[in-house]
């Protein structure tokens, strides 16, 4: 069983996402560890980019605080390595086209599962075109995570049909960030997915808190939550780790109510 397949097997999972060097690589280690113990079941790893297209302006605040601090692709690659002497749940990139394609595909693979990466999330990828990049992933036994917009009815059987890992809902459209209401018909959406496949489907973008989490969860097999942890770095820098832990846990107690 794939370590993504893992996540979803003890219950609802649920899926932090966090910016890598924001507000620098130590801090991100100490808040990557804090969601391991107070039970994230995946964890997603923002690689910034300079011009984040999927990306609302809290987490494209997160990608230029990183960058202005120097981060690089590599050093990110450092600091995993160092993490799975330790961590163990599954750990997902989250970036662009654009890094792995200038970081050179093979080459971003090949690395990315050396340090224990289990797989990559490219918003920017469309379907059409994700077998340039997902063949190279599956060679290295990674899995390149399919995004299911609301937009995609006759797609989303197409997409679920060849989907690998986990599918990644988007629960509204548009960019990232914290929505007081989530107004798609997600539930549907899992459907789809589910009459296509029997991979699990987390829903993402937009998820505030706990209360919505737990909704969310129960149309669903997990969720992932980005912005409102993100805004926890934003607003207290090397000292979000304890706020962040204590985030994770609420969410993870509500979905699994």
């Amino acid at each position: 069983m794939s370590r993504i397949k893992e996540a979803f097997a003890g219950g609802k999972a649920f899926i932090p996402f966090i910016t890598c060097g924001d507000p620098d690589l130590d801090t991100t280690k100490e808040i990557v560890r804090a969601m391991e113990k107070n039970g994230a079941d995946l964890i997603e790893l923002g690689i910034p980019f300079s011009d984040p297209t999927a990306e609302g302006p809290v987490i494209q605040a997160a990608n230029l605080r990183a960058l202005t601090g120097g981060v690089t692709t590599d050093k990110i690659f450092d600091m995993v390595e160092d993490l799975r002497k330790d961590v163990k749940v599954p750990m997902v990139f989250m970036t662009y086209a654009n890094v792995v394609f200038s970081y050179g595909i093979e080459r971003f693979a090949k690395k990315a599962a050396a340090v224990g990466m289990d797989g990559v999330i490219l918003p920017d990828v469309p379907f059409e075109e994700k077998e340039e990049f997902a063949a190279v992933f599956r060679k290295e036994g990674m899995a390149l995570i399919s995004l299911i917009a609301p937009t995609s009815h006759d797609r989303i059987s197409m997409i679920a049909k060849e989907a690998e890992g986990f599918v990644y809902c988007v629960s509204s459209l548009g960019v990232t960030g914290m929505r007081s209401q989530i107004t798609t018909d997600v539930g549907a959406m899992v459907e789809l997915v589910k009459k296509s496949s029997d991979i699990p489907a987390a829903i993402g973008f937009g998820i505030s808190g706990p209360e919505q989490a737990k909704k969310m969860a129960t149309v669903s097999d997990g969720v992932i939550v980005g912005s409102a942890i993100v805004k926890l770095v934003e607003k207290y820098g090397k000292d979000a780790v304890p706020y962040v832990a204590e985030f994770v846990k609420r969410v993870k107690d509500a979905i699994r109510e």
